[in-house]
C-alpha cells in the first residue's frame, strides 16, 4: 500500500476498532466503515521516524474519476472542514481523522502525502479505500436520533414485521431486511451510482450526497424500475410467471443480490410492501433511521381534489376508476432534519417508493414531513398532497345511469387511514402512529385542518348525513382459505311501519389494493322489513367457487345494495374479507453457535380440499443463512402434513429470525418465522463454554 523505498511501509486501518465504535462492524470487520462527524484512527508504518521538517498531507478523492477531491486540513478549523491530527512513534504514525457532521457519504479513497519543507512531494502512499456513512448517533448530523432504543429498531434492527390485511383484521408477515448481509452496503451505493442524477453528472450528484434529503428522495426513485436503471419491477396481477411473485419474498438481500449481479437489471416483482421493505434495507444500512409503515384504507387520489370517486354501472359493476382505495399501502418513514424547509418539519418524513405518481418528473415520492400532513400544510415539499389525501380523503360511490347522469350513494369521509401501523421498538408487536398522522376523527382539529387542505368539510345538515329509515350492514366469521362460509347481511327497519325493498349482494374477488378479480356470487331478493325490526338475508359463500378467481391476496369483496320505493336514493355498503390462511411450523432444537451446523424443522399441513402440486418452501434469515429453496416431492393431499428439514451453519451472533414460504400452484405465500439465538463459541484452558 505503499512507496516500498520510502519512509511509509504499510498501513493499518484499525478496522475492528474503528468498526466498533462507529457501530459497523456487524457490515464488516475486514473493511474500514466509518460514520461521519465522529473521529477515527489510522496507523502508518515507518521504516524511519519522520524527519522533523518533513510534514504529512492528506488528500480525499471521490467517485470512480475522482470528480471531488478533498485535502483534509492540518488543524480543526470550521466545523465544515475535514482535518486531522498526527501521533508519532519510533515506527509508527497514529493519524486521527475529524469528518464534518455534514460530510458525503460514500466511498473514500485517502492519499497521504510525505511533503518536503519546501512543498514538494517526496512519497505518495497508494490510496487507502474506507467507507462513509450518515451517523445518527451524532448531534450534529442532520439524522441525529437521540434515543438508543430507538436506534437499535431503526438502524440496527434487521428483522422486521410487515402490517398486511385490513383495518379491521390486521396480519403479519416477518420481513428480513438483512442491511449488514454481505455485499449489502456495496449494492446500496450501487443504486445511487445508477440514478438518474449519477449518471447525468456524477460530479453534482456526489456533491448532494451530504444530504438526506436528497439521497432519500434518489433511493425511493431508484427502488422501483420505473423510467431508470431501478431495482423492482411492480404488477398487481398474475402471471409473474418471468419472475417471483410478490408475496413470495421473505427479504431484501435476495432482491438486491439478483439486481447486482444481473448487471442492474430490474427484478421481477415487486408490490407496495416489498417496495417499502427494500427502501427500508437501503436507508438503514447507510445509517438513516427508518421505519416501515402500513396504512389501513388508503386513498390513491389522482386529480388531487381529496377525494376517491369510484363509479359503478347499474348492475354494480366497477367502471373505468382512476382513484383507487387500498386495503392497505405500505411506504417508509425516515428520521432528518429539513434544513430546506420552515421550522416545525423536523423528524419522521414519508418516503414512498412504490411508483404511483410522478413527481418533478419522476416516479419518486417524499421526504414530506409527518407534521406538515397532520396540520394540513400541504405547500410543503415534497409531494404533501398526495400523501394527505392518502390518510384523509373521502370516499364516494356514484352510480352512472344509462343516460349518463351519476348518482351519488354514498359520502364515507371517516374510513380512510386507519390504524397506520409499525412494528414497535420493543418487540414483534403493532404500534399505532395513527395519529402522528391526523387528529382523532370528528374532532374540531381536524375539520379545522381539513378546511386549512382547502376539503370541503361536510356540514351537519348534508344530505348525505340524512337519517335514513333503513340501515344496511354485512356480518362476517373470521374464514379461512380452503372453506366454505356465511355473510349475513342486515337490514334493519327505523320506521314505525313495515317497509319493501329489492336486497342485491354481490360478492368478487380482489386484490389488496382494489382490482376486481371477477364476480363469483350474485343474489337479488325482495325483503319485507318489519317495523323496528332487522332482516338477515344469509349468503353461502363456497370455496369451489371463490377459488376461480380469488388473488394471492386471499380478499373476498362483499357489496350489499338496497333499493327502495319512495326512497329517492339506494343504500349500499362494502367489506373486504380476508381469508386466513395456515402456519408454518418451524422448530431448531439444540443450541445454535457461530460456525457449527444446526438443523432446523418445518411441517406444514394443506387445510385445501385439493391437493397441492409443486411445493416449495424457501428459507433465510439475516446471520443465518442466504435464501435457499427445498422442493417438496410428489402432490401434497388433502390433509396430508409434509415435513421437511434444513442444515446451516450460522454466521454471527445475537437473537436472529428465521424466515420461511411455501408456495404451491393453489396455494402460496404461506409464511412461518422461528427465533433463534446464536451464541459464540470460546475455548479457555481446553475447557469450551458459550457466550
Amino acid at each position: 500500500m505503499a512507496n516500498n523505498k520510502g519512509l511509509i511501509t504499510g498501513v493499518d486501518l484499525r478496522s475492528n476498532e474503528n468498526n466498533l465504535a462507529h457501530h459497523t462492524r456487524e457490515i464488516d470487520r475486514e473493511r474500514l466503515i466509518v460514520r461521519r462527524g465522529q473521529p477515527f484512527s489510522i496507523a502508518l508504518q515507518c521504516s524511519d521516524s519522520l524527519p522533523p521538517e518533513h510534514y504529512l498531507e492528506l488528500v480525499l478523492h471521490l467517485g470512480k474519476k475522482d470528480e471531488v477531491v478533498i485535502k483534509a486540513q492540518k488543524e480543526r478549523g470550521a466545523g465544515d472542514k475535514w482535518w486531522f491530527n498526527q501521533q508519532g512513534a519510533q515506527d509508527e504514525i497514529l493519524l486521527t481523522l475529524h469528518s464534518p457532521a455534514d460530510a458525503i457519504i460514500g466511498q473514500y479513497h485517502l492519499a497521504v502525502l510525505m511533503m518536503s519543507p519546501d512543498g514538494h512531494i517526496l512519497e505518495e502512499t497508494d490510496k487507502i479505500g474506507f467507507h462513509l456513512l450518515f451517523n445518527p448517533w451524532c448531534k450534529d448530523d442532520a439524522v441525529y436520533l437521540p434515543d438508543e432504543s430507538l436506534l437499535q429498531e431503526y438502524v440496527m434492527n434487521e428483522d422486521g414485521v410487515i402490517y398486511m390485511g385490513a383495518w379491521n383484521n390486521i396480519g403479519s408477515i416477518p420481513w428480513n431486511y438483512g442491511q449488514f448481509e454481505d455485499n449489502v452496503m456495496d449494492i446500496c451505493f450501487e443504486v445511487l451510482d445508477n440514478s438518474k442524477h449519477a449518471l447525468k453528472n456524477s460530479k453534482m450528484d456526489i456533491e448532494n450526497r451530504f444530504d438526506p434529503v436528497y439521497v432519500g428522495r434518489m433511493i425511493t426513485a431508484m427502488v422501483n424500475a420505473n423510467g431508470d436503471r431501478g431495482v423492482l419491477v411492480g404488477r398487481w396481477h398474475e402471471p409473474y410467471s418471468d419472475g417471483v411473485a410478490p408475496q413470495r419474498w421473505t427479504g431484501s438481500v435476495p432482491i438486491l443480490q439478483q439486481w447486482s449481479n444481473d448487471g442492474v437489471k430490474a427484478v421481477k416483482y415487486g408490490q407496495c410492501w416489498v417496495f417499502a421493505a427494500v427502501a427500508c434495507t437501503v436507508l438503514r444500512c447507510l445509517g438513516i433511521p427508518t421505519r416501515q409503515i402500513t396504512n389501513f384504507a388508503s386513498a390513491h387520489d389522482t386529480d388531487g381534489n381529496l377525494s376517491v370517486d369510484f363509479l359503478l354501472n347499474e348492475k354494480l359493476e366497477s367502471l373505468d376508476n382512476h382513484d383507487s382505495s387500498w386495503n392497505f399501502h405500505c411506504w417508509v418513514e425516515s428520521w432528518m432534519r429539513r434544513d430546506d424547509l420552515p421550522e416545525g418539519n423536523d423528524g419522521w418524513q414519508v418516503l414512498d417508493p412504490t411508483p404511483q405518481e410522478l413527481s418533478d418528473g419522476e416516479f419518486c415520492c417524499g421526504p414530506c414531513p409527518v407534521t406538515a400532513i397532520k396540520e394540513g400544510n400541504l405547500g410543503v415539499k415534497y409531494d404533501a398532497p398526495f400523501v394527505f389525501a392518502e390518510v384523509n380523503a373521502d370516499i364516494i360511490h356514484w352510480i352512472v345511469q344509462s343516460d349518463g347522469q351519476r348518482l351519488k350513494i354514498t359520502v364515507d369521509d371517516s374510513s380512510v387511514g386507519r390504524n397506520i401501523s409499525t412494528k414497535s421498538v420493543y418487540g414483534n408487536h403493532r404500534e399505532d402512529v395513527t395519529l402522528q398522522y391526523k387528529y382523532p376523527e370528528g374532532s374540531e382539529k381536524e375539520r379545522e385542518v381539513y378546511e386549512k387542505a382547502g376539503r370541503r368539510v361536510t356540514e351537519p345538515n348534508d344530505d348525505s348525513t340524512e337519517k335514513r329509515p333503513l340501515q344496511l350492514s354485512v356480518k362476517y366469521p373470521n374464514p379461512v382459505f380452503g372453506t366454505d362460509f356465511d355473510v349475513i347481511v342486515e337490514v334493519k327497519n327505523e320506521e314505525s311501519s313495515d317497509i319493501s325493498a329489492q336486497l342485491t349482494i354481490v360478492a368478487k374477488a380482489v386484490t389488496y389494493n382494489s382490482l376486481s378479480r371477477g364476480e363469483f356470487q350474485r343474489q337479488t331478493t325482495n325483503v319485507t322489513v318489519p317495523a323496528h325490526q332487522i332482516h338477515k338475508e344469509v349468503l353461502r359463500l363456497h370455496y369451489d367457487d371463490y377459488v376461480k378467481c380469488v388473488s394471492d391476496h386471499h380478499l373476498i369483496r362483499v357489496m350489499a345494495f338496497l333499493e327502495a320505493p319512495g326512497e329517492n336514493e339506494p343504500i349500499m355498503t362494502m367489506v373486504n374479507i380476508p381469508l386466513s390462511m395456515p402456519e408454518l411450523l418451524i422448530q431448531v432444537p439444540g443450541k445454535a453457535i457461530v460456525g457449527k451446523e444446526v438443523t432446523a424443522y418445518i411441517s406444514f399441513t394443506n387445510p385445501l380440499p385439493v391437493p397441492l402440486k409443486g411445493g416449495m418452501f424457501t428459507v433465510e434469515g439475516a446471520g443465518l443463512l442466504s435464501a435457499s429453496e427445498i422442493h417438496v416431492d410428489g402432490d401434497v393431499a388433502p390433509g396430508q402434513k409434509v415435513s421437511v428439514s434444513l442444515s446451516f451453519s450460522p454466521t454471527r451472533v445475537g437473537v436472529r429470525r428465521l424466515l420461511v414460504d411455501f408456495d404451491s400452484d393453489r396455494l402460496k405465500d404461506v409464511k412461518g418465522v422461528a427465533t433463534v439465538v446464536v451464541r459464540k463459541r470460546f475455548t479457555i484452558l481446553g475447557f469450551p463454554f458459550e457466550l
